[in-house]
């Protein structure tokens, strides 16, 4: 076979969902148990500080070394501890995330909203590079959204992304037959093209999911109705755009995040700042990020390519343009 078709056939099976191949060396989870760190203040109470990075899912990250845990993994064990240990008055979630699956998103705000009814603790939410689509709804339980002043945030509402290689197969002479059930049972397939039915189906559903994230931001941020209705377009705003439309409550960084969450709850000033993580780090700061040991990222040349291969097909709360972060 000409080596360019062997070229072909290899991009081809990379990109049919659920044929790319998982590289492992160790196949170990990360099992070391969440510490608590104080990365701030001396002071009686504490604030943890808990972070949401990168692109939200629930299933665990795939690395070269090894699989870690979950964004919504993560997230629920940091906010366990934090329910119990009575110190804890609130909580400072620092938002790093252009978005990502429609359940992913929808759990992160499950599981906010009821450590909120359980505790009664406060929450507050931190912007920093990227806080979009399902990386904004994940903000929506705080009683308090701080966006860094070079926060991009927005992009309120739902995408269908999946890869189509009809052409590719085509063009090396290779055919895919489907024998089904029923007519929309295939809907969707990479192996062909959408038909006009099917289209009209997926947007009902996408239709769906936007009604939900809309209904959940009029609940949260009370916006006005010519608000709601740029909202609503899906564009992503800066962060004074978003404060002026009601999408965030301030402007500022990290330190008046924490300053608002000790506020709220009626913490002194030099009440501390905690953090949970699996490593002790030297000169620890808020804007350390790691909590696993081993990020699980897809690496070439040490540069994260994770973002070179093709999105799964599915519904995301997701700004694809952010998810090369």
């Amino acid at each position: 076979m000409h080596f360019r078709h062997i070229l072909t056939l290899l991009a081809l099976i990379l990109i049919l969902p659920g044929c790319a191949p998982k590289l492992k060396i160790f196949a170990a989870p990360t099992t070391e148990p969440l510490q608590e760190f104080t990365i701030e203040g001396e002071g009686e109470g504490k604030v943890a500080l808990i972070y949401l990075t990168g692109f939200l899912a629930s299933q665990p990250k795939q690395g070269l070394m090894r699989p870690t845990p979950s964004q919504v993994q993560e997230l629920v064990s940091a906010l366990r501890i934090a329910e119990k240990d009575e110190e804890v008055g609130a909580v400072v979630v620092a938002i790093d995330s252009p978005g990502g699956t429609t359940t992913a998103s929808d759990i992160i705000y499950h599981e906010l909203m009821g450590f909120k009814q359980r505790t009664g603790k406060k929450v507050v939410a931190a912007m920093f590079d990227v806080a979009a689509s399902g990386g904004y709804y994940a903000a929506l339980p705080a009683d308090w959204i701080l966006a860094h002043p070079t926060t991009v945030t927005g992009s309120v509402g739902v995408i269908f992304m999946r890869p189509k290689v009809q052409d590719l197969m085509d063009k090396v002479g290779v055919d895919v037959e489907v024998s089904k059930s029923g007519r929309d049972k295939d809907m969707g397939s990479p192996f062909r093209a959408t038909t006009p039915e099917e289209a009209a189906l997926f947007q009902g559903i996408i239709d769906d999911y936007a009604y939900r994230f809309h209904t959940l931001v009029a609940k949260h941020r009370k916006l006005t109705a010519k608000d709601m209705e740029q909202v609503k377009t899906a564009r992503v705003f800066t962060a004074n755009q978003a404060k002026a439309v009601g999408l965030v409550d301030q402007v500022g960084y990290v330190q008046d995040a924490f300053a608002k969450a000790r506020q709220l709850a009626g913490l002194g000033k030099d009440a501390r700042i905690v953090t949970y993580r699996r490593d002790t780090y030297p000169n620890d700061n808020p804007y350390n990020t790691m909590s696993a040991t081993d990020t699980g990222k897809i690496t070439m040349l040490g540069v994260d390519a994770s973002f070179l291969m093709p999105p799964k097909a599915g519904f995301y709360y997701v700004w694809p343009q952010g998810m090369s972060q």
